[in-house]
C-alpha cells in the first residue's frame, strides 16, 4: 500500500469539493425559508459524512445497494429522539441523494456534468420554494380570555391583540373551543415559519 497516492487524492478533494459546495447551497436555501439553525449542522455532518462513507466503499461492489440501504436506514430511524417535519426531512433527504450522486457518479459523469447536475437540484429546489412561493405554515394554541374581541364585529381587535402579545404576523386563526363560564377560549393561530419559528402552548 502507498503512503499517499496523490491522483487519487486530489480526485476525492476535488468531488468532495463539489459536494461541500453543493450542500452548502443547499443550507442556504433551506436557511433563506426557516430558522431552525440547529438543523444546519446536521445537513452539513450527514452530507460529509454520508460522502466519504459512500466514496471509500464504493469498491466493495454494493454501490445500488449501498445507496438505497442508507435511504432505508435513515427513513426507519427518523431521529426518534424528535420528530421532524416533513419539509425537514425532505431537504435532509436532498442533502444524502447530493452526497451520493456526487460520490457514485466519478465513473459516469465529469465535472462539467456534475455541476449540472447539482446547479439543476438546487435550481429545483429555488423555483419550489421562490418562483411558486411555497410557504411552510405552523401552527400556535392559546388560552384566550378577552372573549369580547371573538365578536364577529372585532375581529380586527381580535388579532391585533394576538399580534400583539405574541409577537406573531398570523396569517388566519381558528376559534377551537368556547368557556363562558371561565371566560376563556382556545384559539390556534397560524403563521408563515419563514416570519416567526416556533411551536408552543401557553396562556395570554
Amino acid at each position: 500500500m502507498d503512503f499517499l497516492q496523490l491522483e487519487n487524492f486530489t480526485f476525492l478533494a476535488i468531488r468532495f469539493l463539489f459536494n461541500l459546495v453543493t450542500t452548502f447551497l443547499v443550507v442556504v436555501l433551506y436557511a433563506r425559508i426557516s430558522r431552525k439553525k440547529e438543523f444546519y449542522f446536521s445537513y452539513f455532518a450527514i452530507s460529509v459524512a454520508v460522502f466519504l462513507l459512500v466514496y471509500l466503499l464504493e469498491n466493495v461492489e454494493m454501490e445500488l445497494g449501498f445507496a438505497l440501504g442508507l435511504f432505508a436506514i435513515f427513513g426507519i430511524i427518523r431521529y426518534r429522539t424528535d420528530a421532524i417535519p416533513p419539509k425537514e426531512m425532505t431537504y435532509l433527504f436532498v442533502i444524502i441523494a447530493v452526497s451520493v450522486i456526487n460520490a457514485l457518479s466519478k465513473n459516469y459523469f465529469g465535472y462539467i456534468e456534475l455541476t449540472l447536475v447539482d446547479l439543476l437540484l438546487v435550481g429545483t429546489l429555488w423555483v419550489l420554494e421562490k418562483a411558486l412561493m411555497l410557504r411552510q405554515v405552523d401552527s400556535l394554541s392559546v388560552v384566550y380570555e378577552n372573549i369580547e374581541n371573538l365578536h364577529q364585529d372585532r375581529e380586527k381587535e381580535l388579532i391585533a391583540d394576538l399580534e400583539l402579545r405574541t409577537g406573531i404576523k398570523i396569517k388566519r386563526y381558528q376559534i377551537e373551543k368556547i368557556d363562558f363560564l371561565r371566560d376563556v377560549a382556545r384559539i390556534t393561530i397560524f403563521f408563515d415559519v419563514t416570519e416567526q419559528n416556533t411551536k408552543r402552548e401557553f396562556k395570554v
